[in-house]
């Protein structure tokens, strides 16, 4: 199999350190609270004017979840091709479908072209990744500068709970969920369902728009090479397959008939026991007679 000898392409490893390296001074930026506060002065003036945040905290914070997750999905999508993204999810599903074919029928061959394809596909998988990831290196700022307005906003707010059907006083600002505190999980909950609508509606006006849709043409797997084998090839493997199945059909009768043979010729009577008269005896050599009753031998 060709697919087994061609090395597995090197992962983006520079895009990648870079994102890490981007979302440790983004966790820094969080820890710090003098950058935090510095961000909040800038955006104070910005967003103090236009927003109710002194009468109505949930639409401030609606509205700003809102505001913010609209922008983030759409420059992720300008950074991502939808039908790019779908094709390697099928091909990642066709893959595991196939190991799991392989394992189940303990096909090595099958199971060999799985790890090769899933190999060649992780750089292609990783580049998807870091393009999601892109949105993030220009809206992480203007998030950041929101929460620090929205938590000075919270620290000074005249009212510091919300009431919920199950809880009458919910504090935002020593209660939490899970370990977010109240407001950041008030945040989350009211942006994150508009996010994945606006999501869904970009997506699907892209998939209807995209030239490779309208055209009707089919995406064909680029890596079929790795793992596909000429005619001459297959038959000659399947043929030597069924040769050593039928070796191995054939062998067991074979030895099993020769064991029948030389037992029946050891068991062969030749007379009656000298000793004991029985007629139960066995031929153990070429001269040598032993009798199965009181084992008795003679020539």
């Amino acid at each position: 199999m060709s697919g087994a000898q061609a090395p597995a392409p090197t992962p983006p490893g520079g895009g990648m350190m870079m994102m890490l390296l981007f979302m440790v001074v983004m966790t820094f930026m969080l820890m710090s609270g003098d950058i935090r506060g510095t961000l909040g002065e800038y955006a104070d003036p910005i967003l103090s004017p236009w927003l109710p945040e002194d009468t109505s905290f949930i639409l401030t914070v609606w509205v700003l979840g809102s505001i913010s997750m609209f922008v983030n999905t759409a420059l992720r999508n300008v950074f991502m091709d939808p039908v790019s993204q779908a094709h390697i999810g099928h091909r990642q599903s066709q893959v595991r479908k196939m190991m799991n074919e392989a394992r189940v029928g303990r096909d090595p061959i099958l199971m060999e072209k799985a790890q090769t394809l899933q190999q060649h596909m992780m750089p292609e998988q990783m580049k998807i990744q870091m393009g999601a990831m892109k949105p993030m290196m220009f809206t992480m700022f203007f998030i950041i500068a929101i929460f620090a307005w929205i938590g000075t906003m919270v620290a000074d707010f005249r009212v510091d709970y919300v009431s919920l059907p199950w809880v009458p006083e919910w504090n935002l600002l020593h209660d939490t969920f899970i370990f977010f505190p109240a407001w950041i999980a008030a945040y989350i909950c009211m942006s994150a369902p508009l996010g994945r609508v606006v999501d869904r509606h970009i997506k699907l006006f892209r998939y209807k728009s995209h030239p490779l849709v309208e055209s009707g043409e089919h995406i064909k797997e680029p890596l079929i090479h790795l793992v596909a084998s000429n005619k001459s090839t297959t038959s000659r493997e399947a043929s030597s397959r069924q040769r050593k199945s039928r070796s191995r059909r054939n062998t067991p009768r074979k030895s099993a008939s020769k064991d029948q043979e030389v037992k029946n010729a050891k068991t062969k009577s030749t007379g009656d026991c000298p000793e004991c008269g029985s007629d139960m005896v066995e031929r153990d050599g070429p001269n040598q007679m032993i009798c199965q009753i009181c084992r008795h031998e003679w020539r």
